[in-house]
């Protein structure tokens, strides 16, 4: 990456004409260390702000775009390999006001793309895995909290937020609070299961909910 300097002057000729124009030009290259260290920065920062503060700064894709060339440039520099960098680990939203569980199976994020390009490629590589033909079917996903709900016995005996993905927050006592989900379960079922789904708050609740907030002089939600 090169970033190109210029230096203005503004002056009067002897006819006194205003004249503006550039008197030096210079150049400094960023080296590809310092752009994987700047983007690495960046990514734990809205990483941070994003899983924490509850509060992030960028978009999705923009988030998205500065990990895939995050992701470029490591594979294409594996001497600047580091154990430490985002692309190493999924987002954490795990809280230390709550008790952390560890996952009986991993909960994975999932993968997403912006070019058509990409999902033909996933077909192809899917189609020659299975050896055959099929057909996919899309639908809109919803993006709320991810959780995991066990039941033993048709009783609900724990929930779990994703976490970083090996291991997340008990948040049982949260999640009775939801009147959509169930405490006892009717009809049959497995004595022990776990499902997991996306808990969801309609824009109604909140938009009341940053109400309540900035009445109390909190910081919205956003």
């Amino acid at each position: 990456m090169r970033i190109l300097i210029l230096i203005f002057c503004k002056s009067t000729n002897i006819r006194g004409e205003t004249c503006i124009f550039a008197f030096k030009q210079s150049e400094i290259a960023m080296t590809a260390k310092e752009k994987i260290d700047q983007l690495r920065a960046e990514l734990h920062r809205h990483n941070y702000n994003y899983y924490v503060l509850n509060a992030p700064e960028i978009s999705d894709k923009e988030f998205d775009d500065m990990m895939r060339e995050l992701q470029e440039m490591e594979r294409e520099h594996p001497e600047y390999q580091d154990e430490n960098s985002p692309t190493m680990r999924v987002g954490s939203d795990l809280n230390k006001n709550f008790t952390q569980v560890t996952h009986k199976y991993p909960m994975l994020s999932l993968g997403n793309t912006y070019s058509e390009g990409e999902v033909s490629d996933f077909y192809d590589r899917t189609q020659k895995a299975l050896n055959e033909d099929f057909e996919i079917c899309a639908e809109l996903k919803y993006d709320g909290t991810s959780i995991s709900l066990t039941y033993e016995n048709g009783k609900l005996i724990r929930a779990v937020t994703r976490g970083d993905g090996e291991k997340g927050d008990d948040v049982t006592d949260n999640v009775k609070t939801i009147r959509t989900i169930p405490l006892v379960l009717h009809g049959d079922y497995p004595q022990l299961f776990e499902i997991r789904g996306e808990i969801l708050m309609p824009w109604e609740v909140f938009e009341e909910l940053n109400r309540e907030k900035r009445g109390a002089r909190r910081t919205s939600f956003r």
